[in-house]
């Protein structure tokens, strides 16, 4: 008889799911955060070069033409929209949604946990990050790392000042090889295959690593902060090599994010992939007043996965896309 009804998760890893989520609210809750939900399906997206959102056409009425809706790819247009009405602290535990993504860390339909905290500023976002870290994962807390120096250290390149030529060299020399896709002149492109093929799993494995201070070519919503060279206002925290959660210092100029939106897609564009649409409520909101606040995502099931020791992320979810 065919068993592809049953869950890929066993019973013991659905239940320590079920306990970290409970852990989790209650980590929020005593920090004083509100639990908000917003849309899955929204006419507006982020518009980032890697991600690929999905979509479905849907008429509201009999005489309207059908509208294109967005699964979201994550809750981050809807929640700065309540920032500007006036939210101080939010956070969400939603699902989220990403084409071609599928493997031992990833899954097409995913768990994220989202929260944004008006008037925090880097240094608190990441200890705020660093506090949830220790309490779910009781490794310690996080080391702050510069990308600067884990380039330098483990990759051998200055990520801010090496030209694209030193970057393919030093690939080469590492013996890493590149996809076919990968353009000679597509400089971020080679400083994440360096990242992911030698930085990336040095990262983390004693305790967990903040990464921070991003190449200002990097941004995506993030603030750029004006030193010699810029630098993005971004961190990533990383346990034992494995990229846990995203946060910025969340960019507030609407004109830098339309231009932002418009030079994604023109890559996109060269890439053949869809253009997503530049124009959103929260481009209306940032002109409202969208305040000074730190946002950060982190990958529950990848939480999960390293609490439980699982080698993938079918390992803690009960029916990875496969079986859905």
């Amino acid at each position: 008889m065919n068993d592809d009804f049953l869950p890929t998760a066993s019973w013991e890893n659905l239940r320590l799911r079920a306990d970290l989520l409970r852990r989790l609210r209650d980590f929020f809750f005593t920090s004083g955060f509100l639990e908000v939900e917003t849309p899955i399906l929204s006419p507006d997206t982020v518009v980032d070069r890697h991600l690929d959102p999905f979509y479905t056409e849907i008429s509201v009425a009999p005489d309207k033409p059908p509208r294109r809706l967005w699964l979201q790819t994550s809750p981050e247009f809807a929640m700065k929209r309540l920032l500007a009405a006036g939210a101080k602290a939010i956070y969400q535990i939603s699902r989220v949604f990403r084409q071609g993504e599928q493997g031992p860390l990833h899954n097409p339909e995913f768990t994220m946990v989202e929260w944004y905290r008006s008037g925090d500023a880097m240094a608190e976002g990441m200890q705020f990050t660093s506090d949830l870290a220790e309490i779910m994962l009781g490794r310690g807390p996080a080391q702050r790392v510069g990308f600067r120096e884990a380039f330098v250290e483990h990759a051998g390149v200055d990520p801010f000042s090496s030209d694209t030529a030193s970057l393919m060299a030093a690939a080469r020399n590492q013996g890493i090889h590149p996809p076919a896709s990968l353009s000679s002149n597509d400089r971020d492109g080679w400083l994440d295959l360096l990242m992911v093929e030698r930085v990336q799993p040095h990262l983390g494995l004693d305790r967990p690593v903040l990464l921070y201070d991003f190449p200002a070519t990097q941004a995506a919503l993030s603030r750029i902060r004006k030193d010699d060279p810029p630098v993005a206002e971004r961190f990533e925290l990383y346990v034992s090599g494995i990229e846990l959660a995203n946060g910025y210092n969340e960019l507030l100029d609407v004109e830098e994010l339309l231009r932002r939106n418009r030079e994604t897609n023109r890559l996109r564009g060269l890439e053949g992939k869809s253009i997503l649409p530049e124009q959103s409520r929260l481009l209306t909101a940032m002109r409202s007043g969208l305040p000074p606040a730190v946002g950060v995502a982190l990958g529950f099931d990848r939480l999960v996965m390293l609490v439980a020791g699982a080698k993938s992320i079918s390992d803690v979810i009960a029916f990875p896309f496969d079986r859905a």
